[in-house]
């Protein structure tokens, strides 16, 4: 296959400082969370959510989240963990990249779950405020399975196909000729991790400027980003070749995306109401009986009218 050109992958995923580990797959994570964590923080305080509710959430969400996502990671692809040729310890190495995202759906709405109750903030408008966030945190982590030379489609000769190289998962670098020092390159690939990581931005976009226009609540617009991102993540799964456990002659994870699909499209269609805000308790209108209440106190407060000179009101000692 003649190859015109191709992006260059990195031959090194881990740098050190010291003995401390800079793996770029956890960057890449860290950075879409902060991202995720800034405009959900923006989203929510339009809404009237206290400033920086977000990190109250983030605390819950983000670790039952990752929890989530290498939990669904292992349990869908458990030939690389038990069995022949599998080893159970490496189910905990993350920093080697799986993390499986409907897992991370999963394990993160238990955890926001959690902070929306401490909080009294509905979770429905977390979700919705989290919707164009969250494919923006997606966006930037796929960077990290291109630094770990991982999760590619099949060979391509398109210009804008993706050089893999041999790769040492462990070490975090590509396998080198010896003698020469030279990186083994494996192939050109088509880059999934970047077809993935446009599609998510262009959900996010998607989803910002339909829930500007028809301001979803109730969970819809979480809803709508649900529905987008499963259309790409499924021809998108279609094109990958690395190992994944198969059912009916498809990936699992799209079988995954079909049901997920159709359960957010029926939540979409089904479920009304209004964006929800929060209004603070002093910017609340006051309660009938409270105001009455205060009706009385203001007549039995009146002075009676007096012909004389009033006494000076009386002051309680300073101590």
């Amino acid at each position: 296959m003649v190859h015109l050109a191709s992006i260059p992958s990195p031959t090194q995923g881990v740098w050190h400082i010291g003995s401390i580990p800079i793996r770029a797959y956890a960057l890449c994570i860290v950075l879409g969370i902060i991202a995720a964590c800034i405009i959900t923080d923006i989203r929510l305080r339009r809404r009237g959510a206290p400033p920086y509710a977000i990190l109250d959430v983030a605390v819950w969400a983000v670790p039952a989240g990752i929890i989530g996502a290498r939990l669904y990671h292992v349990i869908t692809s458990p030939s690389l963990y038990f069995g022949d040729g599998g080893n159970f310890v490496d189910a905990f190495k993350i920093w080697q990249g799986g993390l499986g995202i409907w897992g991370g759906v999963a394990g993160g709405t238990v955890g926001a779950w959690i902070a929306a109750r401490r909080l009294g903030l509905p979770l429905t408008m977390i979700a919705d405020c989290l919707a164009v966030g969250l494919p923006v945190a997606q966006a930037i982590g796929r960077w990290g399975n291109y630094f770990n030379n991982e999760l590619y489609g099949g060979e391509t000769n398109l210009p804008w196909g993706l050089k893999i190289y041999n790769w040492d998962a462990n070490a975090g670098r590509a396998l080198v000729e010896s003698g020469t020092g030279e990186p083994i390159v494996k192939g050109i690939y088509h880059p999934t991790f970047l077809y993935e990581s446009l599609w998510c931005l262009g959900v996010a976009l998607l989803v910002w400027l339909l829930d500007r226009k028809y301001k979803f609540g109730k969970g819809r617009a979480f809803a709508l980003y649900v529905m987008a991102y499963c259309v790409g993540r499924f021809w998108i799964e279609a094109m990958r070749t690395d190992p994944a456990t198969h059912f009916l002659g498809m990936r699992l994870n799209d079988w995954v995306s079909i049901v997920v699909f159709l359960g957010a499209l029926l939540y979409f269609v089904r479920v009304r109401g209004e964006q929800e805000h929060v209004v603070p308790a002093s910017d609340a209108p006051a309660q009938p009986a409270a105001a009455a209440e205060s009706d009385e106190s203001d007549e039995s407060d009146e002075p009676a009218a007096d012909d004389g000179e009033s006494e000076p009101a009386s002051r309680t000692p300073d101590a």
